[in-house]
């Protein structure tokens, strides 16, 4: 069952408009999609984090505006690079029956055995690109890597499509985690011992001159 999060219709769109709405404690938005024209809305901020926490960022929510709902799916957002606040929202009304794609996480299971003995685990990947309905698209894909070794390394091929319930896009040869050996310092021996004492360029450097 999709989260209900209650929107307003926007109509004022000038940028001191904007402003207003985000000192308020909202956060400017649009909903689009194939079959409907863009619709300026704003949603509470604090509902919104409350929402997207509740069904990941590939969940389906149910936007409520003034009263009536659309399935939606949150597409794109702009974040304060300094503060974090949500500074607007894209939401794309979807049609449940039909196939998209969408961006996954990947979620590392376990300890590598490789790591264990000293090795050093390299992701590559940290996100597969999905086909599916969207009630079907996977909030995270689960790689086990408790049994890798050093040298070896994990792909695509080696994800678990759990039900068949969406297509994996990416090239099953694409490699997502590695484990390198372990790195060794060097250890540099000229195979010379200097003898203790006097240093061997001891001529030519700089002396104070001896009070006589």
């Amino acid at each position: 069952m999709s989260a209900i999060l209650k929107a307003n219709d926007r109509s004022e769109l000038q940028k001191s408009s904007l402003n207003k709405l985000r000192a308020s404690g909202q956060i400017p938005a649009v909903v689009y999609g194939s079959n409907m024209e863009s619709k300026p809305v704003y949603v509470e901020s604090t509902e919104f984090v409350k929402t997207i926490r509740e069904v990941g960022r590939n969940g389906i929510i149910s936007l409520d505006v003034d009263g009536k709902q659309t399935d939606v799916m949150l597409t794109d957002y702009q974040q304060d690079s300094i503060k974090g606040h949500f500074l607007h929202a894209d939401f794309f009304a979807v049609d449940m029956k039909a196939e998209r794609e969408a961006t996954v996480r990947l979620a590392l299971v376990g300890e590598a055995a490789g790591v264990k003995d000293g090795g050093v685990m390299q992701q590559a990947v940290h996100e597969v690109s999905v086909t599916a309905t969207p009630a079907n698209i996977p909030q995270a894909i689960e790689l086990d890597i408790s049994d890798l070794q050093v040298n070896e390394n994990l792909t695509v091929a080696d994800l678990k499509n759990k039900g068949g319930s969406y297509t994996i896009n990416d090239d099953e040869s694409l490699v997502l985690v590695t484990i390198l050996p372990p790195k060794q310092e060097e250890e540099i021996n000229s195979g010379e011992q200097q003898e203790a004492g006097t240093p061997d360029n001891e001529e030519g450097r700089e002396t104070e001159p001896s009070e006589g």
